[in-house]
């Protein structure tokens, strides 16, 4: 059995995982990318470029082009995404298997800060600094433009759009990051605390190491909660083997 694949992607596990089926004569894959970042690190294989309309318009182009099973790989906290694809695979028929990475785990040395949203983090974050590493993305931003008392570095792959902090300055780069590189910034900047989301994985995991190091306090937002009933998988590995088991299964 032949199986189009539509892979929601953007993120490093997406791009490995699309080139692990590259290539396949039992397989179409179709990798997915919303469009934010204006110069996108591009997988293998066909590529569509661009939302699709919310739940309902994803759906159709879901029956459009014949995808027998979807794979949501995009960011943790890609919330919206996720959920339009929930609704979306159940509107159509087919299969949804979630790959997310794992979330970071609190080391020895480490000062974390749960908090359950951005939002939280703003109300958090005077009480354990005044210089403020934020990596929370440049959407995010806005949440913080209000905060006097508060000079922020803040790091993402694309100039923010307004509003931003009054005090701030921008840093654009894309990782993967080393620890003696972010220490060295933290220094430079003289950082007393780090905001950041559970993205997880390692290519960003080097300020978390700075950070213990320099015995910074880390805020860090929890992820959305996921979807209950729906296939979870958090290696590239295991997204491959769901879907071979699927097409095996198809072929009986």
């Amino acid at each position: 059995m032949n199986l189009n694949v539509l892979l929601l992607g953007g993120t490093d596990e997406a791009r490995r995982l699309a080139a692990a089926l590259y290539g396949r004569p039992d397989l179409r894959v179709v990798s997915s990318l919303a469009g934010r970042v204006r110069d996108p690190k591009l997988p293998v294989g066909e590529v569509h470029e661009g939302g699709f309309g919310g739940a309902e318009g994803l759906a159709a182009w879901i029956r459009d082009h014949g995808v027998d099973v979807v794979v949501d790989a995009t960011h943790p906290f890609a919330a919206r995404m996720s959920a339009s694809a929930v609704q979306a695979t159940r509107a159509a028929g087919v299969p949804l298997l979630v790959l997310r990475r794992p979330g970071w785990r609190e080391r020895d040395g480490d000062d974390w800060h749960w908090v359950p949203s951005l939002e939280a983090a703003a109300q958090a974050l005077p009480a354990l600094g005044s210089r403020a590493f934020l990596t929370t993305g440049r959407r995010s931003l806005p949440v913080f433009a209000a905060l006097d008392g508060v000079w922020f570095l803040a790091r993402s792959v694309d100039p923010p759009e307004p509003p931003v902090p009054a005090n701030v300055e921008i840093v654009l780069s894309r990782g993967p990051f080393t620890v003696e590189g972010e220490i060295a910034l933290m220094r430079e900047h003289d950082v007393d605390v780090l905001v950041t989301k559970d993205s997880g994985g390692q290519m960003t995991t080097a300020k978390l190491d700075a950070a213990r190091e320099l015995r910074i306090p880390v805020v860090i937002v929890r992820r959305p909660p996921a979807h209950e009933g729906t296939p979870h998988v958090d290696t590239v590995e295991a997204a491959a083997h769901w879907i071979d088991a699927l097409r095996s299964a198809g072929s009986r």
